[in-house]
């Protein structure tokens, strides 16, 4: 039997959050991974050893180098840049005649680099990493541009500013409990860092642009409240009061993919959690997610994921796979 089969809901279930059931299959996690406050010339170089990195600038100003960018990226207050698949990085900031002082970019404990902060002289720069499951690097790595730079001084960045200062007011002061609190505004600081990105710039085709189109919301609700029935494309038309034709369009040209090649991705997806999480039978999960027979599962899954269902849930609990070939949705 399925273990925790909270994606296989009723089908009358169609409000809930598309953007919070991806984060929650592809299981993003943020990690804070230092911080420092610097006065006058300084300068931060060295590699990157993870795909998905970020610097949010709590205060100052500072400039963003790395591999891939024609151009440097000036940061403000606010601002939070997200490397994507970047090997080096160099940031640079502060005013005055003294000699750059130059702070390793190796990993700290951030309270003991962020006593006595005056917001009005300081450069103050928190940093960490995105961590996700192999088909969540796809997904993600995907959607996002070499260097992702979200504007903290744009109207639809509110949150994103707040979730900034909250999480260097529990860094700085460590009040009881600040451990789990840290963790839980890092968490907060990479949606509000997707949601801002994703109003501030004109998205690729791909599933997170598909997920913040209003207009094909309706017929995605249908899609992941009921992945195992065979939907229609009328029936998904009709749902996002659209004609057939404008419909599958519109899907390709937001998505990337057709309508159905897209639920056949979002299946893969919960075939990859439910393999990986579980102990369900291929053969069971074949049915749940609308195929009419176990080997015709299997090829699919194989040919979107590069494996067979019990080869990758064999490689994935052993430790030994390094990432699907699936691109997600």
């Amino acid at each position: 039997m399925l273990v925790d089969p909270h994606f296989f809901r009723d089908s009358t279930e169609m409000d809930r959050d598309q953007l919070s059931e991806v984060f929650d299959l592809i299981e993003v996690r943020g990690v804070l991974s230092g911080g420092f406050a610097a006065r006058g010339p300084w300068v931060s170089r060295g590699a990157l050893g993870t795909p998905l990195k970020f610097f949010a600038l709590v205060s100052g100003r500072a400039r963003l180098t790395t591999d891939g960018i024609d151009s440097s990226v000036e940061l403000e207050p606010g601002d939070v840049a997200v490397l994507n698949n970047r090997s080096w990085l160099e940031l640079e900031g502060g005013t005055g005649d003294a000699t750059r002082r130059e702070i390793l970019p190796e990993e700290n404990d951030p309270s003991t680099d962020l006593l006595g902060v005056d917001f009005d002289t300081d450069d103050v720069v928190v940093g960490g990493r995105v961590e996700l499951n192999p088909t969540g690097q796809a997904l993600l790595l995907q959607a996002l541009p070499p260097v992702g730079h979200v504007r903290g001084s744009a109207a639809t960045a509110n949150n994103l500013r707040g979730t900034i200062h909250r999480l260097f007011d529990e860094v700085s002061t460590r009040r009881i409990g600040a451990e789990f609190a840290i963790r839980q505004h890092v968490q907060l600081l990479v949606l509000e860092m997707v949601r801002a990105y994703a109003y501030q710039v004109e998205l690729p085709p791909g599933w997170l642009r598909v997920l913040t189109d209003e207009r094909l919301r309706p017929a995605i609700g249908l899609m992941h409240a009921d992945p195992g029935k065979p939907w229609g494309l009328d029936e998904l038309a009709r749902a996002a009061a659209m004609s057939r034709t404008s419909f599958a369009e519109r899907f390709r040209t937001v998505a990337g993919v057709p309508p159905l090649a897209y639920l056949g991705r979002w299946r893969m997806l919960l075939a990859q959690q439910a393999l990986r999480d579980g102990d369900v039978r291929v053969g069971a999960l074949a049915s749940k997610l609308g195929y009419t027979s176990e080997s015709a599962f299997s090829t699919a899954f194989k040919r979107q994921v590069g494996l067979s269902p019990l080869r990758y849930r064999q490689r994935v609990r052993t430790q030994e796979f390094g990432g699907p070939r699936c691109t997600g949705l």
